[in-house]
């Protein structure tokens, strides 16, 4: 068999049963689409290479199998970084594939050079440069091996013009060594967390996107019922257990309910799965449990007493490690616990909405559930809108809801509901974003267009970069700088200049009928809903404090 570089590529992509792609031609990958164009891969032409990147993301998000993005060298790459690095950040597995100047021109500063592969290493699992094209097919099928093995991870594959074009002679696909099968927890040491399971009289278990990752979120429930242990999520586990879920105290943190801060301080058990410490979720270090021992099962050995020390760890797939746990642990009611807990509910509740308005942020989000189909996957952008989310909308399964949470990738919200929405064609996708993360990418409006999904685009318009005017507010003496839009933006006169049916709410009688209304037509709609520029978001933990130090008021926003 003879093949040059690019259909090589094109050929591993379809062995490893990619269906879609998402990219930009340019000079030093066009051999790559080229070869493209005999392929039955679909190819989705973004507006810009972060959007590209966002749009492998959603159908990667949606469906746990890696999404694959294309880029051209220089300018193609830098505008593909961002994405990059927020899936590194989220443990997204993706395959990102540029094209490079020719072998002969590296190093010599030549048109749209940069130096992808040193740019990459520190926000991909990893990365290749690749020099001969007869290593093409073992260096894709190793791509989506280290992808989707592990903690899962981008991997970049650089490819020079001139490799993509050399032709080389095979007689059969290389075979690639699988990775080594997992030894499993080692019976030991499941013995041991059992005990300090069984043995702790105030246990809580910390939760976070490695559930979702591993598939284990029936096993999570599994162990908080037969122990009676409360759970707590971060960001990106939410929708691992029902909001109905007795044993459910919602999203950890920053913005998480008062109850849910408040008895980390009573636990003498911690049970972290599939979580890092993050800043956002744990607030001031010293302070979060700080009474409690700490068990901590992650995949990813890097994340063991890297921020809090634990008295116990493994690292292991988290769902065959509690696969093994579980039938060791006790059945317990644990009935002073589970009491305490509800009383600490009772005495911190989060503060309620107490505004009519249709048009308060939580109202809206609260609408928009009890519209949406069960299945329905929500985008976000970064912002307050996303938090509100976080608080208000009933995630009830798991990779429903597509968020940026280690980066926060303002942007990422349009572009992910388009992959989400390639990836599945028959389900809603609502993108809720705000007037500042919009913008972000708003050229996505195009392929939004072209590709007429279901996808309802939700923008709080509030004129501002509401959670920087939140900090400013709060902790800056009220110094607003650079966070109010002098221009009014008319997002739905914007969709329709793109062919997109939109509806402004400024002046609607019947808000949450008209929401009704547009989600219940086909094709891609905006709904741009104008919000109180003065609307936060509480609770709230200041930077640097401890969770219990959090800002609680009542939501009184939002009537004028």
């Amino acid at each position: 068999m003879k093949r040059n570089g690019a259909e090589l590529i094109v050929e591993a992509l379809e062995r490893q049963g990619v269906g879609i792609v998402a990219g930009i031609p340019g000079g030093a990958n066009l051999p790559i689409y080229n070869a493209l164009y005999r392929s039955r891969i679909r190819h989705v032409l973004a507006r810009h290479e972060q959007g590209a990147g966002f749009i492998a993301q959603g159908m990667a998000r949606s469906t746990g199998k890696a999404g694959v993005c294309l880029a051209t060298s220089g300018p193609g790459v830098t505008n593909l970084i961002t994405a990059i690095a927020d899936a590194k950040l989220d443990s997204v597995p993706l395959v990102a594939i540029t094209g490079q100047v020719p072998t002969s021109m590296i190093g010599t500063d030549a048109f749209q050079e940069v130096d992808t592969y040193g740019m990459t290493m520190n926000i991909t699992k990893h990365n290749y440069l690749v020099k001969d094209a007869a290593d093409l097919p073992r260096v894709i099928a190793e791509a989506f091996r280290i992808a989707q093995t592990g903690r899962c991870g981008p991997v970049l594959i650089d490819v020079p013009k001139d490799v993509q074009l050399r032709e080389v002679e095979f007689d059969a696909w290389p075979e690639v060594t699988p990775a080594s099968p997992d030894q499993g927890m080692d019976p030991d040491l499941a013995c041991e967390i059992a005990r300090m399971i069984n043995d702790a009289q105030r246990p809580l278990i910390y939760a976070g996107g490695g559930i979702t990752a591993a598939g284990a979120a029936a096993s999570l429930r599994r162990l908080a019922h037969k122990n009676s242990i409360p759970v707590v999520v971060t960001l990106m586990g939410l929708g691992t257990m029902s909001p109905a879920d007795p044993f459910y105290l919602g999203m950890v943190g920053m913005h998480g309910a008062p109850y849910t801060n408040y008895v980390l301080d009573e636990i003498d058990l911690l049970i972290a799965l599939g979580a890092r410490f993050d800043d956002r979720a744990i607030g001031k270090v010293k302070e979060f449990c700080p009474s409690a021992s700490i068990i901590h099962i992650d995949i990813d050995a890097s994340e063991i007493d890297k921020i809090k020390r634990c008295r116990i760890s493994a690292v292991a797939d988290v769902g065959d490690a509690l696969d093994r746990i579980i039938p060791l642990v006790n059945d317990d009611s644990r009935t002073a616990w589970t009491g305490r807990v509800a009383a600490i509910r009772t005495e911190h509740p989060l503060p309620p909405c107490q505004s009519a308005d249709p048009l308060n942020p939580l109202n809206i989000i609260r609408r928009i559930s009890s519209l949406a189909p069960a299945d329905a996957i929500i985008t976000t952008d970064v912002g307050q809108h996303q938090m509100w989310v976080a608080q208000a909308y009933p995630f009830h399964h798991v990779r429903t809801l597509l968020t940026s949470g280690g980066l926060g990738t303002m942007g990422f919200g349009l572009p992910a509901a388009i992959g989400a929405a390639l990836a599945h064609p028959e389900r809603q996708i609502i993108c809720i974003s705000g007037d500042g993360s919009i913008q972000m990418n708003l050229q996505e409006l195009a392929t939004l267009a072209d590709l007429n999904p279901r996808v309802a685009l939700i923008i709080m318009n509030n004129q501002h970069l509401g959670l920087v005017r939140q900090q400013q507010e709060l902790f800056f003496n009220e110094n607003y700088i650079a966070s109010r839009f002098d221009s009014q933006l008319d997002f739905a006169a914007i969709g329709r200049q793109f062919g997109i049916r939109g509806m402004n709410l400024t002046d609607a009688l019947d808000p949450g009928k008209s929401i009704e209304l547009m989600l219940k037509e086909q094709g891609p709609c905006i709904i741009d809903i104008p919000i109180h520029y003065g609307e936060n978001v509480f609770p709230m933990v200041p930077p640097g404090a401890a969770n219990r130090e959090m800002i609680v008021k009542q939501r009184v926003m939002g009537d004028g």
